[in-house]
């Protein structure tokens, strides 16, 4: 269990046991280390409430989750693809924007162009991550090419190497080192993906979605398959936390293509507390808040303010120069089109199907 949410629940028991009148709680389901420990307590303090934090590894996880009876959250943070989805089946609600005029004001317009819904009716954008190789640099072969996916056949990584068990992630891989659009709906394209990445397989140790933060620097993965906020936060490590920088560890994006995904705030339907869940959209998006939760998170928030505020070396490394942005492709949403998802599902079948092997 989280242990911040082991920390709540041990507060919410002395509250109980003294007699006190329990403080409203703000329920969010959330990536792993999404949010910084400052933030919340900030937040607790400010609105005298208890932030509850559930985590999920991906949004497949997280929606399944949810469909299958998960209830209680206030506030989920779900990718921009999957929200027109979970807004057609009534799981979120609109946002308030009278509840949260800070987006309004602060939101970052260079931004724009990697938002799927620009209104922001269900959504406002959070954080967004580029998908890449987290990398050991003393353990790449000499002359290894590590910005392409062609990497992943390299024989000399065998059994050191891992994916996402993220289907979009994945898929979208092979389709984009094939010179396709990672939202193809091509069923020849589709199937073409899954051929190659049935020929990198071989060299892959696992699908997982949270173990390369941790193996890639402990040597176990050479490379890792994984989302940049995760390896900038290693690479620019935690000194009050014990975990020194690692300039050993380096991220690399592929040249042939990378996925772009905005990870979003969306209100559940029936939330506990919608007016919480607005209030804490209202206070990331207040400048040094932003600023402060991206030094956490080691990610660009489109919070104009806080980005301006950031040190310079370190608002470069964080936030893409265009020439690179531009190689980059967004995730969308197949939503409408059950055939399409049905497509990538059966390709997902085959790619998982190997997992037995690998193992």
């Amino acid at each position: 269990m989280n242990k911040m949410k082991l920390v709540g629940m041990a507060a919410a028991a002395l509250l109980a046991a003294g007699g006190c009148s329990q403080r409203p709680e703000l329920h969010i389901y959330t990536w792993c280390d999404y949010i910084a420990p400052e933030v919340i307590q900030g937040f607790e303090q400010k609105y005298d409430c208890r932030v509850v934090i559930d985590t999920f590894d991906s949004n497949e996880a997280m929606y399944a989750k949810l469909k299958a009876g998960g209830t209680g959250y206030d506030l989920i943070m779900p990718s921009s693809y999957q929200i027109a989805q979970m807004a057609r089946e009534g799981m979120i609600a609109q946002i308030d924007h009278s509840k949260c005029p800070n987006v309004d004001k602060n939101f970052d317009r260079l931004f724009s162009k990697q938002i799927l819904d620009k209104e922001f009716r269900y959504s406002v954008p959070y954080a967004v991550t580029y998908t890449g190789f987290a990398y050991d640099k003393n353990k790449m072969p000499k002359g290894a090419d590590v910005e392409t996916w062609a990497i992943l056949g390299n024989p000399a990584l065998k059994g050191r190497v891992s994916l996402l068990d993220d289907i979009r992630e994945v898929i979208g891989g092979g389709l984009m080192y094939l010179g396709h659009s990672i939202n193809s709906t091509d069923p020849a394209e589709i199937d073409a993906a899954v051929t190659q990445i049935l020929k990198w397989r071989e060299n892959v140790r696992k699908f997982d979605g949270e173990s390369y933060k941790t193996e890639v620097p402990a040597g176990s993965t050479w490379l890792g398959h994984g989302y940049s906020t995760d390896i900038m936060q290693v690479i620019v490590g935690d000194e009050e936390a014990g975990a020194p920088a690692r300039v050993d560890i380096g991220f690399a994006l592929p040249r042939e293509g990378f996925a772009i995904a905005f990870d979003e705030m969306v209100v559940a339907a029936g939330a506990p507390n919608p007016d919480l869940a607005h209030s804490f959209i209202n206070y990331v998006y207040e400048g040094d808040i932003a600023k402060l939760n991206m030094e956490f998170i080691c990610g660009p928030m489109p919070v104009k303010p806080g980005i301006e505020a950031l040190d310079a070396e370190f608002r470069d490394l964080i936030v893409l120069k265009p020439e690179v942005l531009a190689r980059g492709q967004v995730l969308k949403g197949f939503d409408g089109r059950p055939e399409v998802m049905e497509l990538y599902n059966k390709a997902w079948d085959r790619v998982k199907a190997t997992e037995a092997k690998i193992k």
